[in-house]
């Protein structure tokens, strides 16, 4: 049977850190299966128009484009080229949520993620995404500093 790790990618070098260990681990697993997500930060909880939800479409398919295209693509090239099994996946929701619910319907034994650089009175009020993924998950969580 093939070990899933679910890597929560964001284009940014603690994101690089969680790839390098999520890497650690799939070759000491061996027959393991990367999973690359990238949640684009969507809610659902906007009221508009029938044109206003027309051009937040438009958005989101432009937003996921870019997200494969600077970041997923890459990611997935790279750990191929070292011999990786992986995949490439980009929602829109909540970052934490996502994880979890796509570590589950993944069959994922183990999410990787980086901690959020987020700081300030905005972490220390609502939390941070990598928090709240800690604290709710249902599947193993590693964050990586």
């Amino acid at each position: 049977m093939t070990a899933k790790i679910l890597i929560g990618l964001d284009g940014s070098e603690a994101g690089d850190r969680a790839v390098a260990f999520a890497k650690q681990l799939a070759a000491l697993i061996g027959d393991c299966e990367l999973i690359a997500l990238f949640v684009i930060e969507w809610s659902p909880y906007s009221f508009q128009t029938a044109e206003e939800n027309a051009e937040r479409h438009k958005r989101r398919e432009a937003e996921i484009a870019a997200a494969e295209e600077r970041v997923i693509n890459p990611a997935i090239d790279a750990l191929k080229a070292e011999g990786f099994a992986v995949r490439g996946l980009v929602k829109h929701g909540h970052v934490a949520d996502l994880l979890n619910s796509t570590a589950v319907s993944e069959g994922a034994s183990q999410i990787v993620v980086a901690r959020s650089g987020e700081r300030g009175l905005a972490s220390r009020v609502f939390g941070t995404s990598t928090a709240h993924l800690a604290m709710t998950s249902e599947v193993p969580v590693t964050i990586v500093g």
